[in-house]
């Protein structure tokens, strides 16, 4: 079993606490770069929780404006912006609720789909540029080491991939 002791501060030229942060700045860096080639095929201006929305409707059918402002941490009357956008661009459609009236089930159009399948490719791509700067054993070392540390943090399971407000 390996020891989970703490480096001594600024071992291999490292900060303490500085890990987290420039994982941060690393996901910013490829949310930008994904969201600039998104804009050069000339996609509508979609923003990252754009993209949480998508993820979340893709993974829950069924879901109403009420549970999507829930995951995205947002008001509802956020949230319904967001999804007259996206539906007034084609990439949802709104349903009556079966059980609510006040409620409408969001679903993702197969514009919707196509842009999920666009945007795996482009997050491929990225992952695939960061295999040539760094190995690709590498690159499975960090994605062993982040699943690892998913899979032990306290209390029952990660909150899923949802935006840092």
């Amino acid at each position: 079993m390996q020891s989970h002791t703490a480096p001594a501060a600024g071992s291999a030229d490292r900060r303490p606490g500085e890990v987290p942060l420039m994982l941060a700045m690393t996901f910013r860096a490829m949310t930008d770069h994904l969201h600039a080639r998104l804009a050069e095929s000339g996609r509508e201006p979609l923003r990252p929780a754009h993209g949480y929305a998508f993820r979340y409707l893709a993974d829950h059918p069924g879901a109403t404006t009420v549970d999507l402002a829930s995951h995205l941490g947002v008001t509802k009357q956020s949230t319904s912006k967001t999804v007259a956008e996206l539906a007034d661009w084609g990439y949802l459609q709104r349903h009556p609720h079966p059980t609510d009236r006040r409620a409408q089930i969001l679903q993702l159009t197969d514009r919707g789909q196509e842009y999920l399948r666009l945007a795996d490719q482009l997050w491929s791509e990225t992952e695939q540029r960061w295999a040539e700067l760094i190995g690709i054993d590498r690159l499975d070392a960090i994605h062993h080491d982040l699943r690892t540390y998913l899979d032990h943090l306290p209390g029952s399971h990660p909150a899923g991939l949802r935006p840092v407000w």
